[in-house]
């Protein structure tokens, strides 16, 4: 009287690992370091470009600082921070309980 719809314990196990390892896939793609370090490495790029092309009269109205630039790379320090602490510390893999 089995049931040709029912899961084996073995199916049922390897749908649950295959789902495990998504988890996983997806907590490392959207790491927040990833998401704030790639925000502020793409507007460090915008910011510091900005800063480059400067008029005198920009300059002149911020005190003789080009302080899109100085941000700028700031940001972009910042960002490559969170981006190289990711690379050296990735997100620990969930560790499996042991089995009874």
């Amino acid at each position: 009287m089995s049931d040709s719809n029912s899961y084996s314990d073995k199916n049922v196990q390897d749908e649950v690992s295959e789902l495990e390892t998504k988890s996983v896939t997806a907590a490392r793609l959207f790491d927040i370091r990833r998401i704030i370090g790639g925000l502020f490495v793409v507007y460090g790029v915008i910011v510091t470009i900005a800063g480059l092309v400067a008029s005198d009269d920009e300059i002149d109205k911020a005190q003789g600082v080009n302080i899109n630039l100085w941000t700028g790379l700031g940001m972009l320090v910042l960002g490559l921070f969170f981006l190289a602490w990711l690379k050296v510390r990735p997100t620990a893999p969930i560790e499996e309980a042991p089995e009874e």
